[in-house]
């Protein structure tokens, strides 16, 4: 993983409302709504690849994990509708903004949603 797949993480997440930067349970980069985990950075799992890892609607990682293996898989902790991407391949960026937008609209309070400019 580079410095600049973390930054345009870090950018994405940050630009919706009231996301705040911290670290994971391993001192890696982490981000939150609140105190719900919107996304976040994984070294160490699977093991020896790079990805962030952020909650997905109900039925999607599962469909993504089977269509694309090489590019996503179901991440050993964060809840079951968690999805893993991974950063070690050539990454759709605007793919992740959308993954870390719908993630947003799941985890954040209707409030935050509200303010998002998207339909």
């Amino acid at each position: 993983m580079t410095e600049d797949d973390v930054t345009r993480l870090r950018e994405l997440c940050l630009a919706l409302p009231e996301v705040a930067e911290g670290t994971n349970h391993h001192g890696e980069p982490a981000w939150r709504v609140r105190r719900r985990t919107l996304a976040q950075i994984s070294e160490r799992h699977p093991a020896d690849r790079q990805s962030f890892w952020v909650p997905a609607p109900a039925g999607a990682k599962e469909a993504m994990v089977a269509a694309e293996p090489d590019r996503f898989f179901s991440p050993p902790y964060g809840g079951r509708h968690w999805v893993g991407v991974y950063l070690d391949v050539p990454v759709d960026w605007d793919e992740v903004r959308e993954l870390v937008v719908d993630a947003y609209r799941l985890i954040a309070p209707g409030e935050l949603v509200a303010r998002l400019t998207e339909p």
